[in-house]
């Protein structure tokens, strides 16, 4: 299963740099992450449940960034055993580049499963993979930008977002 996508990112590439290569930040944007544990130059180590059609699974494995260049780019190769349940890899190639509103993040996803999880097909896995890679940029980008905005008439400065640098460390 390959995909592609973009996403804005309201943010500098240097901060969604950084978000990507901080275990607490890996964490919170992971569907299902229960742990993740370790830094960028050693790899981390995640445990993972989700469940895939009829099987849920504890995958624990392990994830490692390459091909990093700051601010720009990275690759991260993840792989996991869940027992019974089979085995899952994938890697994202993650591009940011500069735009006027923040980050223009792009990735490349690719993802193959073995085991139980092979035997679910094609559709169901293709569609699950793609739900795990849209949730967690989408994660990512909530925990940069912060939650949306209320809809509500909020005075200015009470409803403000507050990324995770802020949340992390008690500023913004």
């Amino acid at each position: 299963m390959q995909m592609s996508d973009t996403r804005q990112i309201a943010a500098s590439p240097a901060e969604v740099y950084a978000a990507l290569l901080n275990p607490d930040v890996l964490k919170a944007c992971v569907p299902g992450a229960t742990e993740v544990t370790g830094n960028p130059q050693d790899g981390f180590e995640a445990s993972v449940t989700q469940k895939v059609g009829p099987v849920k699974a504890t995958f624990k494995g392990q994830v490692t960034l390459s091909d990093m260049v700051e601010n720009q780019s990275l690759t991260i190769t993840g792989e996991g055993k869940g027992g019974a349940a089979g085995f899952a890899k994938g890697g994202a190639e993650v591009r940011m580049a500069a735009t006027d509103g923040g980050t223009e993040l792009s990735y490349d996803v690719e993802a193959k499963v073995g085991g139980k999880l092979a035997q679910l097909g094609s559709r169901i896995i293709d569609g699950f993979a793609k739900k795990m890679a849209d949730q967690f940029f989408s994660n990512l980008q909530e925990t940069l930008e912060g939650p949306a905005e209320p809809a509500d008439d909020t005075p200015e400065g009470e409803g403000a977002k507050k990324g995770w640098l802020g949340r992390l460390t008690g500023k913004d």
